[in-house]
């Protein structure tokens, strides 16, 4: 059934009718294509009144050594008390719209309406996506694939494989992750991961995929199979980390804490490069960036803590992915992000409440002067209020792997 909760702003003049309901559909329903992380977590609605903060909800669990004592007949034992921690977070807007010129003949404006609510869900839905999935993968509880230490150390071999499934069902086992169990499923725990990542499982012949149980059960949206009592949802917008900095060295220099950047860097490369006390590779050699200003925009020239001696189109590098294949390339290998979590690891604003999302359509003639000539319309899209917090960090293992 269609949500009839989204509020749609219609600014309009004269007799124009515009069916919202049908444009709320439009747009809900478009965003809801890109839900993926998002759909997982406790769901909380719009702060009221609050400001700009909302409180999740996170039970304590109870001590069973209190229940071990036995009871004694005829005496009431003492009773327990409910105790919560608040996990307080922070909620933003989000929004876009399209400019409609006077030039679109009005019997058209219906179509781009519609048209432009379904882009616009679309993009929403995206950086909710986004939003979420940055939030999970913010956390502490990381499982580097081959047993490796860090992000930088892994290589080509450090795949997703059973062995990693299994090490973080046994992590959130360990820790009383809550499984999922609703809609009569038998008890399981969630993976998010990209098609790349799912790519290396399905050989597993233990692999079952979504076909061979898909009509006996309630499957989630983008749900693809299950393995070892986690279900499988595939994202194309699973986090992968990939590198910051790919460049090379423009003039050879001697004894010098300077060099320059042979190419026009790109937005990633300065925010890296412009941060004191990264760590930069040259060749297969490792450096520091300076304390204080270590990269100037305008001449493209990098400063070390150290004076060096480099050669005119040596690399330059940042060890901030899997470690490349051939020492000194540079080439480093992205990292993928998988995440294998229970219930109520983390939660998120319920965006299909009321007033979640809103439409808003400003027609031809409704900007006053500022638009004297009534020449352009608007159509946008706001989320008035998101934000995805982590619970329990316990309950939610990132496993940063390579793939194929």
């Amino acid at each position: 059934m269609p949500n009839t909760n989204i509020n749609t702003t219609i600014n309009t003049t004269g007799n124009t009718k515009f069916p919202s309901k049908y444009y709320d559909r439009q747009l809900l329903e478009s965003a809801k294509t890109r839900f993926v992380h998002a759909q997982f977590g406790q769901k909380r609605p719009i702060p009221r009144n609050n400001g700009k903060y909302v409180n999740f909800r996170r039970w304590n669990l109870f001590d069973p050594n209190i229940a071990m004592t036995g009871l004694t007949e005829g005496v009431t034992p003492d009773g327990q008390t409910l105790s919560q921690t608040d996990v307080e977070a922070e909620v933003k807007q989000y929004g876009a719209y399209v400019e409609v010129s006077d030039l679109l003949d009005l019997t058209a404006y219906d179509a781009v309406i519609n048209d432009s609510a379904e882009l616009l869900g679309e993009q929403l839905g995206t950086v909710v996506e986004w939003v979420t999935r940055d939030a999970m993968c913010s956390g502490s509880n990381v499982q580097y694939a081959g047993g490796k230490a860090s992000r930088a150390a892994l290589t080509s071999s450090d795949k997703l494989t059973t062995e990693e499934i299994r090490k973080a069902v046994r992590t959130l086992k360990k820790n009383k992750a809550r499984p999922f169990c609703e809609d009569g499923r038998k008890p399981h725990y969630i993976c998010i991961c990209s098609p790349e990542a799912t790519y290396d499982l399905q050989n597993d012949e233990m692999w079952r995929n979504v076909s061979t149980y898909g009509n006996s059960e309630a499957i989630y949206s983008g749900e693809i199979g299950r393995l070892f009592g986690v279900v499988f949802v595939e994202s194309t917008e699973a986090k992968i980390f990939t590198q910051s900095v790919r460049n090379s060295v423009s003039a050879s220099t001697a004894n010098s804490k300077t060099f320059v950047l042979a190419n026009t860097p790109t937005r990633e490369e300065i925010e890296y490069l412009s941060t004191p006390g990264n760590t930069i590779m040259i060749g297969s050699n490792e450096y520091t960036l300076a304390a204080s200003n270590p990269y100037n925009s305008d001449t493209r020239t990098v400063t070390l803590t150290e004076s060096v001696s480099l050669t005119e189109g040596a690399v330059v590098w940042s060890p901030d992915v899997a470690s490349a294949d051939a020492e000194g390339s540079g080439i480093g290998r992205n990292v993928h992000c998988s995440l294998v979590f229970g219930k109520d690891a983390y939660g998120v604003i319920d965006v299909e409440g009321k007033g979640a999302v809103q439409l808003i359509v400003k027609p031809h003639g409704s900007s006053g002067t500022a638009d004297p000539l009534d020449q352009r319309a608007t159509i946008g899209a706001k989320v008035t209020a998101y934000t995805c917090a982590i619970l329990n960090d316990l309950w939610l293992v990132r496993i940063e792997h390579t793939v194929s």
